[in-house]
């Protein structure tokens, strides 16, 4: 089964931007995960805007941008203007009054709609807006930093969202403590594509190219080497 895998920008080097974008581009990455965050709707700081705009720069690759913002509707256009047809927006329902017209100026920018799940928001309180999105960011971890823990509870929404994914129109991303054992679980039962970060990605003893031909064998039932 092919998987999309969008390297989670966060845990690049930061010092050398430039080559990290251009080394996973060669590596044959799929995309590139941005997360926005403001210190309100998630207790941290991550990447800028001028990131985002840095990255849209250096690669022909699309780009997958997570907003964990309070009200994304007072900036989202912002965020449109900077990207091109082809890119993701997600945004997160619970940051937002009415998150449907949110995602409509997502729809009219000409940016891929996506929302993004937390663990404990259930996919029944979402049910609405998975008829007008693409793809659903489900986080197995509370959003906010990176290198957390997975909760287990979170396998039941996983299940529950891929029994009715084909009818709705809309594929299921995997955000959050992905490791070997999510990759070879998940990849077959049909979940589109994984954020890849500092498990399997970042920080490896082999080149980007290396890692993730490795982490495609696992969703064909291969095993990290």
């Amino acid at each position: 089964m092919a998987i999309e895998l969008m390297a989670s920008m966060m845990s690049a080097d930061f010092r050398n931007l430039e080559q990290e974008v251009k080394k996973l581009d060669e590596g044959g990455i799929d995309s590139f995960h941005i997360d926005i965050m403001d210190g309100r709707y998630v207790p941290n700081f991550a990447m800028s805007l001028n990131d985002l705009r840095c990255i849209r720069s250096l690669t022909d690759k699309p780009l997958d941008v997570h907003l964990m913002v309070e009200h994304p509707i007072n900036t989202i256009e912002i965020f449109t203007s900077s990207l091109r047809p082809g890119d993701t927006i997600y945004i997160h329902p619970e940051a937002e009054y009415h998150p449907s017209t949110t995602l409509q100026k997502v729809i009219d920018a000409g940016i891929i709609p996506g929302i993004a799940i937390n663990p404990g928001t259930s996919s029944e309180s979402v049910i609405e807006m998975l008829q007008i999105v693409k793809k659903v960011l489900v986080m197995s971890v509370n959003p906010g930093n990176a290198a957390q823990v997975f909760m287990p509870y979170v396998k039941v929404k996983f299940e529950s969202l891929l029994e009715i994914k084909e009818e709705m129109g809309f594929d299921i991303y995997w955000d959050g403590a992905c490791d070997e054992d999510k990759i070879r679980t998940y990849a077959p039962k049909g979940v589109k594509g994984f954020v890849v970060g500092s498990t399997l990605l970042f920080g490896q003893n082999r080149s980007y190219g290396e890692s993730i031909q490795i982490i495609r064998d696992m969703a064909e039932g291969g095993r990290l080497e």
